[in-house]
């Protein structure tokens, strides 16, 4: 007969093990678990380099990390990037060994990872899977687990991604469609003084556009706007530890009232240089197009997550009319390959974003050297080719009739661009021109989605309430004549000749009643109407 006291003694050890067991099992799931439609972010050890360095860390360096979902055979390779020191929009840091990949799960369950990362002479922008040389990174392989949020909070990431379906927004995950309605100015808005690397080249006195002097936005009149949990950067002087005064807080307020007023979509320039403000460039150097600033786009993206969290669709305008040639001559080479894999490595993981080819894209009587027909489509299949998430791609229209008859025809039919974000000239004009092109589009075997996204005369478009009063003549004829043509939503233009410009507004609120008219209209849309299916019967 055994040891009866014995035997309790290993029956305690054995449960012991077990339970010392199933909470090591359960700390590492519960360090491992993420929420459906929330980024992970994976850090990578590799060599020791700087935004400065030879080999080029942007160039010749590429980072990718496949995810695996076994249940249901999806598969993502996401392209990542150089991160310096992991931590760069807190400490500026320009040098590290940290490589990262963002990726965005919108299925529960198991992912399983592995990266690799490869060096070679300009491996970032080549396809081949085995170019270069393999180099050692940690934690190369590994896998977590999603759960479905069982508190979901407003914002995308809790919606899921937006898409491009039948000339609309959707929501990829349920079907729902969406209207966005937000701010089209100031367009230079990452020109803001908070982020690292931001100056102006030149001040711009041209007599069809905006003033700008030496003054980077502040957007001081929305500091009262920031709360106590919101984010922040450079909170503290990495070379000390002491705290110093956190950045961001008045850009951060800014989004929060635009979301309070119901604004959900905003659009900016990440590339002006030559352009009109002369002042946003993702590079350490504007001189440099082959070298990105890793502190300055990293506290780009802490603005980007708190818009989305707000429910703010990111409007990506990649280039203006001035500059569409200066990568690569307006071709999709080395130059214009590696700065939108920088956007899409970085920014893509986001649920609502839009691509945009450029502003005013084609050549006109100001600019005559413009991209071609070739040079257009070849952006935009490089961009749908490289992001993973299939954002929609869309461009910017000219004013004129005659300029998109022009420019736009060609293009219909062309898959990889998703529709248009349309400027018209005079108010009379949209309702009429979203129809025609919504028409053609048809016509031509894939609709586009047409957003009435810059309203002219340049000079005035929405002007203050101050001056503006209601805003009957836009509230009426663009507002309300674009949706009921069919239009995806809207976004406001400042204009160039009243206080609060394109180039130097910095108070959203000199314009709140336009952003009340344009809730309105848009929830009354979304709660009311099935738009989608609708026709337009004037």
């Amino acid at each position: 007969m055994p040891n009866l006291t014995s035997s309790i003694a290993s029956i305690i050890f054995a449960i012991g093990l077990l339970t010392s067991s199933t909470a090591a099992q359960n700390q590492r799931e519960r360090q491992t678990v993420d929420i459906v439609g929330h980024t992970k972010t994976l850090s990578f050890n590799g060599p020791e380099t700087t935004e400065q360095a030879t080999p080029n860390p942007f160039t010749d360096y590429r980072l990718t990390v496949k995810f695996a979902h076994p249940e249901s055979g999806t598969e993502f390779a996401i392209p990542g990037f150089y991160a310096a020191d992991k931590q760069a929009g807190q400490s500026s840091a320009d040098s590290g060994n940290i490589w990262q990949a963002r990726f965005t799960p919108f299925k529960s369950g198991t992912w399983n990872y592995s990266a690799t990362l490869r060096q070679g002479k300009d491996i970032a922008i080549s396809i081949e899977d085995d170019a270069g040389q393999p180099i050692e990174i940690s934690n190369s392989n590994g896998s977590f687990q999603v759960l479905v949020n069982p508190q979901p909070k407003p914002g995308f990431q809790t919606r899921g991604k937006v898409v491009a379906r039948n000339g609309f927004f959707r929501f990829e995950n349920t079907g729902q469609y969406w209207l966005k309605g937000g701010t089209d100015s100031p367009e230079n808005l990452l020109a803001y003084a908070d982020f690292d690397g931001t100056y102006r080249i030149e001040v711009s006195n041209k007599d069809y556009e905006a003033k700008t002097d030496d003054q980077l936005h502040r957007f001081e009149a929305h500091l009262s706007d920031w709360n106590r949990d919101d984010p922040t950067w450079g909170g503290r002087n990495p070379a000390t530890g002491n705290a110093s005064k956190a950045k961001g807080k008045a850009l951060i307020g800014a989004f929060n009232y635009l979301a309070s007023k119901g604004g959900n979509s905003a659009y900016f320039l990440t590339l002006n240089i030559k352009g009109d403000g002369k002042d946003v460039w993702p590079y350490a150097d504007p001189n440099d197009f082959t070298r990105f600033d890793c502190s300055k786009l990293d506290q780009w993206e802490i603005v980007f997550a708190h818009m989305q969290r707000k429910g703010i669709m990111l409007h990506f305008q990649t280039q203006e009319t001035e500059n569409e040639t200066m990568l690569d001559g307006g071709d999709t080479g080395r130059l214009r390959k590696l700065y939108y894999r920088e956007l899409i490595a970085r920014f893509a993981h986001h649920p609502a974003l839009v691509w945009n080819l450029g502003e005013e894209n084609g050549p006109a009587h100001w600019t005559p050297v413009g991209q071609t027909l070739e040079q257009r489509i070849a952006m935009a299949d490089y961009i749908k080719a490289t992001d993973p998430y299939n954002h929609p791609v869309v461009m910017h229209t000219h004013a004129d009739p005659d300029g998109k008859d022009k420019l736009l025809t060609p293009l219909l039919g062309v898959k990889s661009i998703d529709g248009l974000s349309f400027q018209v000239d005079k108010p009379d004009m949209v309702h009429g021109e979203i129809l025609k092109w919504i028409e053609r589009s048809e016509k031509a075997g894939h609709r586009w989605l047409i957003a009435m996204d810059e309203i002219g005369p340049w000079m005035h478009g929405v002007v203050p309430d101050a001056e503006g009063g209601n805003h009957d003549e836009i509230r009426k004829k663009v507002l309300w004549g674009s949706l009921m043509a069919g239009a995806a939503g809207v976004e406001w233009y400042f204009g160039a000749k009243h206080p609060h410009t394109d180039l130097t507004s910095e108070d959203w609120r000199q314009r709140e009643r336009m952003w009340e008219l344009t809730t309105i209209a848009r929830t009354f849309f979304e709660d009311h109407l099935p738009w989608w299916r609708m026709k337009s019967a004037d």
